[in-house]
């Protein structure tokens, strides 16, 4: 009959697991830190003369309660997710120029006689993407620069994301405005209605719900 012992290491690493989100990579290489931290408290405290399961035990006691270890690792998830954010933001905007390029694509051909609604809808895409594209751009450098000074983490991810929720919001009424109005061919309407929902909402969709995860991290 053989018995099972309790490792405290694994029961540790186990509640850390399931008190953390956020980008899958990041996780993987904070959980591997972690028991590789443990592993090694662990070795020491063995060679001291401490049987196993008191060796983990006095390791996890050193990491720290999961109180007090789960909100910095949760900062550096909710950075590791800002980043994402910023980069797909930044990729979503800097494609608009060529969905959106006059004349170049059927949806895209403009009414002989243009609106005043017309003028206002491309000055508002032009400017609000050209703002969302540096934007975008900025947060991919100021993401970096949060991973060196912990104090800025909070700040940079929660401004990523909000920034990526107002941008993503927007867009995609303009875009959505400019799939209605924006051309004068038969049947046009629905044609420029699907790539504004393959090309702009879908993408801007998956950039707000990475910027939804990154405010519940931090």
């Amino acid at each position: 009959m053989s018995i099972t012992t309790h490792s405290p290491v694994d029961a540790y690493m186990a509640d850390l697991n399931r008190a953390l989100s956020g980008p899958r990579r990041r996780r993987a290489d904070l959980m591997a830190e972690a028991r590789d931290s443990l592993e090694d408290a662990t070795e020491a405290y063995e060679a001291d003369g401490l049987d196993r399961v008191e060796a983990e035990r006095r390791a996890v006691d050193d990491f720290g309660d999961l109180a007090v270890v789960v909100p910095g690792y949760r900062a550096e998830l909710g950075i590791a997710q800002s980043r994402r954010t910023a980069v797909l933001l930044f990729l979503v905007m800097i494609a608009q120029p060529i969905v959106w390029q006059e004349g170049a694509w059927a949806w895209t051909q403009q009414p002989n006689e243009t609106t005043p609604l017309l003028e206002l809808l491309n000055r508002s895409v032009m400017v609000t993407g050209s703002l969302a594209i540096v934007g975008a751009a900025l947060a991919v450098v100021g993401t970096g620069l949060g991973l060196r000074y912990p104090w800025l983490r909070d700040r940079v991810a929660r401004a990523t994301a909000l920034f990526a929720l107002v941008s993503a919001g927007a867009v995609a009424v303009i875009a959505t405005c400019m799939g209605l109005f924006s051309t004068e061919l038969e049947g046009s309407n629905l044609a420029g209605l699907s790539v504004v929902g393959g090309f702009v909402l879908l993408p801007l969709l998956l950039v707000s719900y990475s910027a939804r995860r990154c405010l519940r991290l931090v």
